[in-house]
């Protein structure tokens, strides 16, 4: 069957990438009776997703091997760790999002043609929050 007919719409290019890493928490900001004030710990998935107007050979918003230093920091820096020890901020899911954004942003967005639109961070099969970046 012949397809060169078929015509392009133009359009924008979306790509996502889950990673997951487990990790330890608790928000001392809340009341001592709030079930996350105490020690607990999730099995986080992670997605950042990826925008581009064009595609770069031979068909990529970004080669998904090009996001493999994201995972190394995930494995590296927040993989059974207690995160409210080694990050800077009271850990919720929103403020995770917003820090693996900025980190997204400043070590690999250089490197690769994708441009970050957003990161999703899931903390159970029901809860997530999600950063969405402006200006990109």
């Amino acid at each position: 069957m012949d397809f060169s007919f078929v015509l392009s719409p133009t359009g924008t290019h979306t790509i996502g990438k889950q990673f997951d890493f487990e990790a330890g928490h608790r928000l001392p900001g809340l009341p001592p009776e709030h079930k996350c004030s105490h020690q607990h710990g999730h099995s986080y998935q992670v997605e950042v997703i990826l925008t581009a107007p064009a595609l770069e050979e031979p068909g990529f918003v970004t080669d998904f091997g090009a996001l493999a230093p994201f995972k190394k920091f995930l494995d590296t820096e927040l993989d059974h760790h207690n995160l409210h020890e080694v990050l800077p901020f009271e850990p919720t899911s929103e403020r995770l999002a917003q820090f693996l954004a900025g980190w997204f942003i400043q070590n690999l967005q250089p490197t690769i043609p994708g441009r970050l639109v957003a990161v999703c961070v899931r903390e159970t099969g029901r809860s997530w929050a999600r950063f969405d970046v402006e200006g990109q």
